[in-house]
């Protein structure tokens, strides 16, 4: 017998700072701006597999770790699991994302972030910020084989360093500054965006306009 398709509601109530690790071998990952829950969403899993969810607070700090459960570990089980997940965007969040094989959609834009830090194997990942952050915050950008994206805020200095082993990196808006690009605001502006982006086989493009 086949196992069966599931989905798995989530909803976390709020938290006065949160770091969030999402960890899933294999599927497609969708990120995006919620409302008043810290995260809610939708897990979609092949029965037994459920991800499991912890949730830890420790004086102003909460930790969410959701991790994929799968013994397939195979591209062709990827379209079996999907996760659909809204963040509050007040809460300030330190966002940690790895991911093996499939496609990451992040629209972080719109949350409080403090770091973004993603992994990704192989696949095609597209992180949008384009958004008013109040605040500094990093980027670091991992990729293995496959499609980085990258786009960045307007009215905002950005700094980002990028690597790739074989491959090729596109930039628009941004000018090559010794070993880093740099946008027109970077240094005039209150906000600066410190990206370290580093590719493997596949194609990095940086987008700042």
């Amino acid at each position: 017998s086949f196992p069966t398709r599931r989905s798995s509601d989530l909803e976390l109530g709020k938290a006065e700072m949160a770091r969030i690790e999402l960890r899933m071998k294999v599927g497609q990952l969708k990120l995006s701006k919620g409302d008043s829950k810290l995260i809610e969403g939708d897990l979609h899993y092949l029965d037994p597999e459920k991800p499991t969810v912890r949730m830890d607070s420790s004086g102003f700090r909460t930790t969410v770790s959701i991790d994929q459960v799968t013994r397939g570990h195979t591209s062709s089980r990827g379209d079996s699991y999907s996760w659909d997940l809204r963040l509050n965007p007040d809460t300030p969040l330190d966002l940690k994302v790895d991911f093996g094989v499939g496609e990451g959609k992040l629209n972080l834009g719109e949350l409080n972030l403090r770091a973004l830090e993603v992994h990704m194997g192989v696949g095609e990942l597209n992180v949008d910020l384009r958004g008013t952050p109040k605040h500094d915050y990093s980027v670091t950008i991992h990729g293995g084989v496959g499609q980085a994206t990258l786009y960045f805020p307007a009215g905002v200095g950005v700094v980002a360093e990028a690597h790739g082993g074989i491959g090729a990196i596109k930039v628009r808006g941004l000018d090559k500054d010794g070993g880093r690009y740099v946008n027109s605001a970077y240094g005039h502006s209150k906000v600066t965006i410190h990206a370290d982006v580093t590719g493997g086989i596949g194609e990095i493009e940086l987008i700042a306009e």
